[in-house]
């Protein structure tokens, strides 16, 4: 699919055309966490955006669970389907007490309100924010308002969830609560999730990654397959995480580390292996 801004002047005129999104195509399997990683600019919120038809393709068919997006009469049905959640929480807490959060998404299609509590306590208790039901958005971090945030969607029953940076304006603590939580919903609840990052650590779990660049899928592969190309995530103006380093740093001195390590567990494992393996 393509997509493009436009800029135009007070008469409506176009003065410029920016192309997002360009002959953009992947594929996204029920119940997989995928990444999508890129540097600012790159198009990936434009894309999440297209999940959730808050934009439609210019060319091309963004299919959410057999639905084309383009077909205004199923424009509710694909945001039930595919929950958003932003970067900034702020931008959709609408409500003072965190549980009437939570069940304003439910509340609004119409579930019935013994249901819709049974939702907000299921919802709220998925990603351990339940002790905070009573409590005021405003007196939250903004690693626990996030989480309220995927509570509310998660209330709407979606069968997936993209989240937008959701972890880009968190210290590490709250970033690794939020993401606990996704994956904790994807492994558990069998949710699938689409995140959006620039943060490379952020992939070292998915199923699948999808790199972008200018618009365009440059690379595509198991995180194990991506982390290893390093002067492509450079080029990508990616941070190449930093236990890729040290195994290359480590190759390079004549430690025969493989290259495709993704956690300081594994690579600590592997040395113990390999040193015991050297004393024999």
């Amino acid at each position: 699919m393509t997509y493009e801004y436009m800029r135009r002047d007070s008469d409506g005129e176009v003065l410029e055309v920016t192309q997002a999104l360009k002959g953009l195509s992947l594929h996204v399997k029920p119940g997989d966490f995928v990444v999508v990683l890129g540097a600012n600019g790159s198009g990936k919120s434009t894309f999440a955006k297209h999940l959730n038809a808050l934009l439609t393709a210019g060319e091309g068919t963004v299919f959410v669970d057999g639905m084309d997006t383009r077909d205004e009469t199923k424009v509710l049905q694909i945001r039930q389907t595919a929950g958003m959640v932003f970067q900034n929480p702020d931008n959709q807490i609408v409500a003072g007490i965190v549980e009437e959060d939570v069940a304003f998404g439910p509340e609004n299609i119409g579930v019935p309100t013994a249901e819709i509590w049974q939702r907000v306590e299921e919802s709220l208790k998925s990603v351990n924010m339940y002790a905070y039901r009573q409590s005021s958005p405003n007196h939250l971090s903004g690693g626990q308002k996030q989480r309220v945030a995927v509570a509310g969607v998660l209330a709407m029953r979606p069968k997936c969830i993209v989240l937008d940076e959701p972890t880009a304006m968190l210290d590490p603590k709250g970033r690794r609560a939020v993401l606990d939580s996704i994956h904790r919903l994807n492994r558990e609840e069998n949710i699938t999730i689409i995140l959006i990052t620039h943060y490379m650590e952020e992939a070292v779990d998915a199923d699948y990654v999808y790199v972008l660049r200018d618009g365009e899928v440059v690379s595509e592969g198991t995180p194990r397959k991506i982390f290893v190309r390093t002067e492509m995530l450079e080029d990508c103006h990616l941070t190449v995480p930093e236990i890729t380093r040290i195994a290359k740093g480590l190759g390079d001195a004549g430690v025969p580390v493989p290259p495709d390590v993704l956690s300081e567990e594994e690579l600590v494992q592997w040395l113990v292996n390999w040193k015991a393996n050297k004393i024999r």
